[in-house]
């Protein structure tokens, strides 16, 4: 799989190290969504994917030019490991990702692995501009 569906952080338009090394590392297709709900995780947001086809997560599709040197990185910055996947706030998961103009491609996303009970939903599924 070659595409990565970021949602938070990683996203064009925030302006930090990592958004510009994804930038550097990818091409961005365009805006799209996922089916899921966006928490505030505290100071950044959370993704759990879901199967209602009305709630949506929003952001962006990029088309990774080196997938292993991309994740190894990207990988260290979401705090994903090599034990257990349990024990990690986030986890890589493969997504459909649904593009403005209608098209659907699977992706990879980073979404949040521990329980959302304490967060406050993001109910327009938008994190960033």
């Amino acid at each position: 799989m070659t595409h990565l569906f970021v949602y938070g952080t990683l996203m064009s338009s925030v302006n930090n190290n990592m958004s510009h090394f994804l930038q550097a590392n990818a091409h961005l297709i365009g805006n799209a969504y996922i089916n899921g709900k966006l928490y505030e995780v505290g100071g950044y947001p959370g993704a759990v994917i879901g199967s209602n086809p009305l709630d949506h997560v929003h952001g962006q599709l990029f088309k990774i030019i080196n997938t292993e040197t991309l994740f190894m990185v990207l990988d260290e910055y979401e705090g994903i490991g090599d034990g257990n996947p349990a024990d990690y706030e986030y986890v890589r998961t493969q997504v459909m990702a649904y593009l403005e103009d209608g098209n659907t491609l699977n992706a990879w996303c980073y979404t949040y692995n521990f329980s959302i009970d304490t967060f406050q939903l993001i109910s327009s599924g938008r994190y960033c501009s």
